[in-house]
């Protein structure tokens, strides 16, 4: 493990911006960015337009480690270049910026009021593949929609499970158990699965290091003594569907949390944005959740 990049991680101001769209929300994402769907014919084009749009954010002179610590990448993108260099290595060594890798294929069927993750039957793969790019880590999404015991416990687990090998590969996982910002007793829900997470939290080897993305709690500072345990690096926000300015009044609640927002830095960009206007809207969205991040 690259010691520089783990103490960028764990000690630096700053967020993780989430990069990493793939599947349905593509298309999604780029409908917001101003490029519709048809102005591309099939899923390779749309894949080049999302890391264009990508590639723009990472070379504006507002992307830095000024205010920025990580990045989450989807598969296409750190397997693509910006400036002739591996999306990682460009943000490493001209950015200083951490990258992670989403590793999950997405959400399977509900079931007990979550949705566990596919099966991921290629993550030796992928896992090798990141630490050839130079990756630090990786980052898996289940989600909760009611407070179902069984559901949680169930997402827990298979988080767990994935995470470890993850570890032994030398890499360390952001473990995303989403609880839906809709639900009727997220509070509840909250309150289950910190539970479950310490119960593994307990017996966890304190030499792999993880790290949590959770929904910013109903109740503040919910998850802050997971701070408690060696192994835990960073706990990380998700916006979650809030606007960036609600979110960051949530965030800014919350101490030793920092955001890990997706929607909610890109919601003021659009692709026929001049540089000098694309520039002020993404520093403005950086600025301000920089700043409930470190508050």
């Amino acid at each position: 493990m690259d010691n520089k990049k783990l103490e960028a991680v764990k000690y630096r101001k700053g967020f993780i911006a989430a990069l990493d769209q793939s599947g349905g929300s593509t298309a999604k994402t780029l409908e917001k960015y101003g490029i519709s769907k048809d102005s591309y014919s099939s899923e390779d084009e749309m894949f080049d337009l999302i890391h264009e749009m990508r590639k723009r954010v990472f070379l504006s002179k507002e992307f830095s480690s000024e205010k920025i610590l990580g990045a989450i990448l989807f598969y296409k993108t750190m397997m693509s270049k910006v400036d002739d260099e591996y999306t990682a290595d460009y943000l490493w060594n001209k950015k200083h910026i951490v990258s992670f890798l989403k590793i999950d294929k997405g959400l399977a069927d509900e079931e007990n009021d979550c949705k566990l993750m596919k099966d991921i039957p290629d993550l030796d793969e992928q896992l090798e593949e990141a630490k050839k790019k130079n990756i630090f880590g990786t980052k898996m999404r289940s989600v909760i929609y009611k407070a179902n015991e069984k559901g949680i416990s169930d997402i827990v687990d298979q988080q767990f499970e994935y995470a470890k090998r993850i570890c032994d590969a030398g890499l360390v996982p952001i473990i995303e158990p989403e609880v839906d910002i809709n639900a009727e007793d997220k509070a509840l829900c909250e309150d289950i699965l910190k539970a479950k997470v310490e119960e593994k939290l307990k017996s966890w080897n304190e030499k792999d290091l993880i790290m949590f993305k959770f929904t910013i709690p109903t109740v503040a500072n919910k998850y802050l003594s997971l701070y408690d345990y060696p192994q835990v690096v960073r706990i990380v926000a998700l916006s979650g569907g809030y606007t960036i300015d609600v979110a960051c009044d949530y965030l800014a609640e919350n101490e030793k949390m920092i955001a890990s927002f997706s929607r909610a830095l890109l919601e003021d960009l659009n692709v026929n944005q001049s540089e000098e206007e694309y520039d002020e809207k993404l520093g403005h969205a950086i600025d301000i959740i920089y700043e409930a991040s470190i508050t």
